[in-house]
């Protein structure tokens, strides 16, 4: 949808990229008109369009007011004989015509070299050459099917950079998980430039994710950039939600679990010292610790989770607490820290009354209007009510919700994960979440058939861990 990849666009730019590829012009009519939306909002980015080395991918980018194009031409034997069925004569024509035709009409071009890396190695300088005869203000050669390593990238980019006068760019694909690492090579090598993606999305395995490169020179290099690093986890999690796709768990810097500490060992070492086992602090990119209970967690972890709840057991009572998440922990079953608060209320006889209930909840919308939804709960004995549009109606359902607490609670969706947990189309699903409030993130599950009701159930659980303070409650023994 051209609104979705405006709001990436816009999101990017507030995070301070200085490039936006916003789409490939020339592809179909919505992406022409998503690269026109794009193009027209005067952002301080670059704003520029793929595009193959055609005239009619020139002109499509020309009339969708661009400022740049990024013009893929092959210079591999193998994709310019198998797949143009051309001669490296005609792709050097090519080169020199679409750049000459590119520039008169105003264009930034930056020449992208696909398969460059398996490309005889003169031949591509060649091309990098008539491209820069031509005026090209950048050449950017790809490692289209990441063959590169850091070693050989660092070779590669220092030969390239000391035989052209123009900023070479660094393009690089994650087929073997070496995308950011030949990234950074390749720009201690000598590049200027570094094309990457927010979540490593891209073809097959994915692309250098920009993430990873900001921090990693931020931190290990000390290079300042323009990006502001405090808005990765939320610009990550825009184009999560937009995308339907979610980085893996344990993915850098903005995986649900790069910041999320269970072994007792760890978190114990974290209390003390989060320097022990974390390499830079969660807020350099907008996020929070997390300490997780769960089979592998020690007496630390457990006593600052419940802590944080207000709740204060006896010695007696926090080890029969403290053995039943290890013994639910031993069946298989992810610890959330709203069955710790289920687990402490159980044992401390504290009634477990919850905060917020779900009431009623009704939607509306459609395929060509955006779907809507009106909540009821109540809070605290209180009805009060929210109505949200959202991205699809589970979107719809949880900003509801945060519509009918705001004036209470200031609390954030943080992760959201779902997956089918039987088959066939009566399906139930499981859907996971992280909540934040202030410097405090916890997780729970919800389970349904109807996957709206299943994230809400998840969403309200966080929200009563959240807002349970039973600082002023007296133990019950």
């Amino acid at each position: 949808m051209p609104e979705n990849k405006l709001r990436i666009a816009q999101q990017l730019d507030e995070l301070g990229v200085d490039v936006i590829e916003a789409g490939f012009a020339a592809v179909s009519k919505g992406e022409f008109e998503a690269v026109c939306l794009i193009a027209k909002q005067g952002l301080r980015a670059e704003v520029a369009s793929a595009g193959r080395c055609t005239k009619n991918d020139i002109d499509a980018a020309i009339n969708s007011g661009v400022q740049a194009m990024n013009i893929i031409i092959p210079t591999s034997d193998l994709h310019i004989e198998q797949k143009l069925h051309k001669t490296r004569s005609q792709i050097l024509e090519l080169t020199e015509e679409c750049v000459t035709y590119a520039k008169a009409h105003g264009l930034k071009v930056d020449l992208l070299a696909e398969d460059a890396t398996r490309s005889n190695f003169d031949y591509l300088l060649k091309v990098f050459q008539t491209a820069a005869a031509c005026g090209v203000d950048r050449v950017t050669p790809c490692d289209t099917v990441g063959i590169l390593s850091p070693d050989s990238s660092y070779d590669f980019f220092t030969r390239l950079t000391a035989e052209i006068n123009v900023p070479v760019g660094v393009h690089c694909h994650n087929d073997f998980g070496m995308a950011v690492a030949n990234t950074i090579a390749g720009l201690g090598a000598g590049a200027q430039m570094a094309h990457g993606t927010i979540n490593g999305l891209g073809e097959r395995a994915g692309n250098a994710a920009i993430e990873e490169i900001v921090v990693t020179l931020h931190e290990l290099y000390r290079k300042r950039l323009s990006i502001k690093t405090e808005l990765l986890y939320s610009t990550s999690q825009l184009v999560s939600r937009l995308t339907g796709v979610y980085p893996q768990l344990n993915k850098a810097v903005v995986g649900e679990n790069a910041f999320t500490h269970e072994s007792g060992i760890h978190t114990q070492g974290v209390l003390a010292n989060s320097a022990t086992y974390e390499p830079f602090s969660p807020a350099l990119v907008g996020r929070v610790r997390h300490i997780a209970s769960g089979k592998h967690s020690g007496s630390h972890a457990i006593k600052a989770d419940l802590d944080s709840m207000g709740i204060k057991p006896t010695e007696e009572q926090f080890q029969e607490i403290f053995q039943r998440i290890k013994d639910f922990g031993d069946k298989g079953k992810n610890v959330m820290d709203a069955d710790v608060l289920a687990i402490a209320e159980d044992v401390m006889g504290l009634g477990g009354v919850k905060p917020i209930e779900l009431l009623e909840m009704s939607f509306s919308g459609g395929d060509k209007t955006p779907a809507r939804a009106t909540v009821r709960l109540c809070v605290t004995s209180k009805t009060v009510c929210g109505t949200a549009e959202g991205v699809g109606p589970v979107d719809a359902a949880i900003n509801a919700v945060k519509d009918a607490i705001k004036e209470t609670e200031a609390i954030e969706l943080d992760q959201y994960n779902v997956k089918a947990i039987t088959g066939g189309t009566d399906a139930v699903v499981e859907v996971v979440v992280n909540m934040r409030k202030g410097s405090r993130i916890v997780t729970a599950l919800g389970v349904h058939e109807d996957i709206v009701k299943a994230s809400l159930n998840a969403v309200i659980s966080c929200i009563n861990v959240l807002i349970t303070d039973y600082s002023n409650i007296n133990n019950k023994t």
